[in-house]
């Protein structure tokens, strides 16, 4: 299995994904530091000693935390999807896969070596990006955040990577990478669709009983694919909405990046076993499938 994760990291640089990956990166950064410069200005947040001015500081680094993390959950979503959507039917294609299978390897154990390789490679790349955004933010606005928030955070952020892999790679096995792209981009687009129908649900002008069969489609999309419900309880983790609330809305400060609903525990317990079912399906069929 080490073997076959190692082959997959090689894939990936060979195909010089993380070359790309890493120069997109940089450009980002560059592109944040500057954003959130023209966003927040130069505002001396130490010269006004009150609790006004910490609230309005915390504010800005909510802000740019929220902006941030928008661009990167489509980031480390797309790397997901691309990195697997030829797990399966590329190396079929190619004549890899017969090589491989031909030789005493259970084929469960070459399809988690695969999974492994393309989610830890994930997981790095969410790692890189969630310390950059938070060290930029902190950086600009004074606003530093306790390790226990910044590690459950970044792991509802990094969750993301695990689910998407699993269903990259069991559509791999029976559609073309381009098939493959095409539909997980479609299910990460539904997801994010969503969670937009959610904050519209939640402004004043939609809240009637007409728009009820939206919130249920809302959440049937959720259930479907939760990724974009997963990034919207990383960010009130990472911004701690429970602990303002009897101080301010911190939410109401957000603008087009406000929170719509936070999902709860259950939600993410029923994510974490979604993934382990497509997991245990997509390990069965790669078992079943003849090449």
């Amino acid at each position: 299995m080490k073997a076959v994760w190692a082959l997959t990291w090689t894939e990936m640089i060979r195909k010089r994904v993380t070359f790309m990956t890493l120069a997109m990166t940089a450009l980002f950064g560059i592109a944040f530091w500057f954003i959130s410069d023209a966003i927040i200005g130069d505002p001396d947040y130490r010269e006004q000693d009150s609790l006004q001015s910490l609230l309005h500081q915390y504010t800005d680094g909510a802000m740019l935390l929220a902006l941030g993390f928008f661009f990167g959950a489509f980031a480390v979503a797309f790397l997901a999807i691309f990195s697997s959507i030829s797990a399966v039917t590329g190396e079929a294609e190619h004549g890899v896969l017969q090589s491989v299978l031909a030789r005493p390897l259970p084929r469960w154990r070459w399809y988690l070596g695969r999974w492994l390789g393309f989610t830890v490679f994930g997981l790095l790349y969410a790692g890189l990006l969630y310390a950059l955004i938070v060290l930029i933010v902190a950086y600009r606005t004074g606003v530093s955040l306790d390790g226990l928030t910044i590690f459950k955070s970044y792991l509802l952020f990094g969750s993301v990577v695990p689910l998407l892999v699993t269903v990259t790679m069991l559509g791999s096995i029976w559609l073309s990478p381009l098939g493959n792209g095409i539909g997980m981009t479609m299910l990460f687009a539904m997801s994010w669709l969503g969670g937009m129908i959610e904050k519209l649900l939640g402004s004043e002008l939609l809240r009637n009983e007409a728009m009820r069969p939206l919130q249920t489609i809302s959440g049937l999309i959720s259930l479907a694919m939760p990724a974009d419900a997963l990034q919207q309880r990383m960010l009130a983790e990472l911004l701690s909405l429970s602990d303002f609330q009897q101080l301010t809305n911190l939410n109401n400060h957000l603008g087009p990046f406000a929170l719509a609903s936070i999902p709860s525990d259950s939600f993410l317990i029923y994510a974490a076993a979604y993934t382990l079912v497509l997991m245990a399906a997509g390990i069965w069929a790669i078992r079943k499938r003849d090449f």
